[in-house]
């Protein structure tokens, strides 16, 4: 039995290992990763590099910024005064900052935390490049913000803001008579044992701080300068994923607040037209291969983390990474999805078919969603187009005889036949959507044209699509890609020398220039909606 157990346990970190190859080498900015069931971890692991100068390597200790998992320790600090009578959700925020100005709406404290205030995200404002530089007392950092006009009426819709966040960390300094970071110190980080977590700093030094990189467009360059200032309760705090795992135990274990507390932060909630929103009080909802749990991302100059539970299974995966260059959510979804049985796959499983049984499940199908997605044979393999602006070709690859697979994997279709002798297909994402066979004829493909590295490089640099969230576009040789924060790169396509499109998703990006003929933002068209991007760098 001892020996049955070992060899599993042997096996799962062979996975987990094949996973984080996927995403980092040895001589790259790097990631730690841990993974724990029932609390305590099953496989930890340093990736890169920490410091590419020094070229020292990581270690599982490194400590990182947490970006906007920072958020979470807000959420429970405001759920723990809840707990001790010190306010309700549905209070006013002026309640406690009195002179906040709410034109003449009410805004609460659970539409801070759940991001439905409307209040202007504060990293929406100006250059975030030039702002991040400056050293700001927290109520000059709420006067930066506070008298901008509103996005929406307070309920009416939700918009990820961190504006929300300082404002919950001002509420906490009001009701608790301490600085932000000296009750999250006292009242978290010493009462767990997190004692490689604290407020960040530029100034005093951390041990085993692993350096923050970006990448650029002829390689990694150390991450924009950025004052621990600005972020404060929305993503100033820093730690290691074992101090990570004290800190998702001791939510687990209900050790801060009660589990119905704790409940209002993992459970979303409706806006003021009954639509239903999956994000809680710092934590969102998930639903990983059918398994529920909770999760938060950040991003922030050279850092993304990710971290997920998964409830049914007691599974923790925390991943932390110096560099916004790759995806450390995709690599976190893949470890969580392995460690609880239901990993998604990969090239190595792909199965050779013959031309015939790849042949059978050719046509057009119609979801139920709407979509149709047309599945054909071309260059001797299964082809996916589904019907959009773009009608971008992918391919699908075998995994058995009816079920295929997209390359990254977490997409799928399960084809089968119907009594009747219809074909059906299931396209499997985190839900399973059903399509039946139909007629209709399929378009043609979108054509690309190729365009100069000259007239590609002009479009290289990072775009603030979203507050705290960045494109940073790349050009090698005749190649553009971009990458969001927190996510992988993909490449675009050139439909003329301005507008591109991607291949992987259905978006087009057009760039926009100025008088001067310079590139100042881009246009991303994406599900019906027209986003701009300012070019901040």
């Amino acid at each position: 039995m001892l020996l049955t157990v070992s060899i599993q346990a042997q096996d799962l970190t062979q996975k987990f290992d094949d996973i984080v190859a996927q995403f980092y080498d040895a001589n790259m900015p790097g990631a730690t990763i841990l993974v724990a069931k029932d609390g305590k971890p099953i496989y930890r692991k340093a990736v890169g590099k920490a410091n590419l100068e020094y070229n020292i390597d990581m270690i599982p200790e490194n400590v990182f910024m947490l970006a906007s998992i920072t958020k979470q320790f807000t959420a429970v600090s405001i759920l723990m005064l809840e707990e001790q009578g010190k306010l309700s959700m549905d209070d006013p925020i002026t309640k406690f900052i009195t002179d906040y100005p709410t034109n003449g709406k009410t805004i609460t404290v659970h539409q801070l935390l759940n991001h439905t205030s409307g209040i202007k995200s504060y990293t929406g404002i100006g250059n975030l490049v030039e702002v991040a530089r400056k050293d700001m007392t927290l109520d000059e950092l709420i006067d930066y913000f506070k008298n901008e006009p509103m996005d929406f009426n307070p309920g009416d819709n939700y918009s990820y803001n961190n504006s929300g966040y300082v404002l919950l960390g001002k509420i906490i300094e009001i009701l608790s008579g301490e600085t932000y970071e000296d009750y999250i110190e006292k009242n978290i980080f010493e009462r767990l044992g997190m004692s490689n977590s604290r407020y960040g700093s530029n100034r005093e030094l951390i041990k085993n701080r692993a350096m923050p990189y970006e990448q650029g467009p002829d390689g990694y360059v150390n991450a924009n300068y950025l004052s621990m200032t600005l972020p404060h309760a929305a993503g100033a705090l820093v730690s290691t994923v074992d101090d990570m795992l004290k800190w998702q135990n001791a939510l687990r274990n209900n050790t801060l607040i009660s589990a119905e507390t704790f409940s209002k932060a993992i459970k979303g909630s409706k806006l003021n037209n009954g639509e239903y929103i999956d994000y809680g009080y710092g934590l969102g909802e998930l639903n990983l291969r059918g398994s529920k749990g909770y999760t938060h991302s950040g991003g922030i100059f050279g850092t993304s983390t990710n971290g997920i539970y998964l409830m049914e299974e007691d599974v923790y995966v925390i991943g932390l990474s110096n560099c916004s260059c790759n995806d450390i959510g995709a690599l976190t979804q893949n470890i969580a999805a392995a460690a609880i049985g239901k990993p998604f796959p990969s090239m190595k499983d792909v199965v050779k078919l013959s031309e015939n049984q790849l042949k059978q499940w050719e046509g057009a199908y119609q979801f139920e969603d709407g979509a149709i997605r047309h599945i054909f044979f071309q260059d001797g393999g299964l082809k996916s187009m589904r019907e959009s602006e773009t009608n971008t070709v992918f391919d699908i690859f075998p995994l058995s005889e009816n079920r295929f697979m997209f390359e990254e994997g977490t997409i799928e279709y399960k084809f089968s036949k119907t009594a009747d002798g219809k074909k059906q297909a299931i396209f499997i994402t985190d839900t399973e959507n059903i399509g039946k066979e139909t007629n209709k004829e399929m378009p043609k493909a979108r054509e690309e044209m190729k365009l100069s590295n000259a007239i590609l490089k002009q479009y290289v640099g990072n775009y603030e699509l979203a507050p705290n969230f960045f494109v940073e576009v790349t050009v090698d040789g005749s190649q553009i890609f971009a990458q969001a924060t927190g996510q992988g790169k993909f490449e675009l396509f050139a439909e003329s020398e301005t507008k591109f499109y991607a291949k992987v998703t259905a978006l087009t990006v057009t760039f926009n220039k100025n008088n001067a003929n310079e590139v100042e933002s881009f246009t991303l068209d994406q599900g019906g909606q027209q986003t701009n991007a300012k070019k901040i760098e």
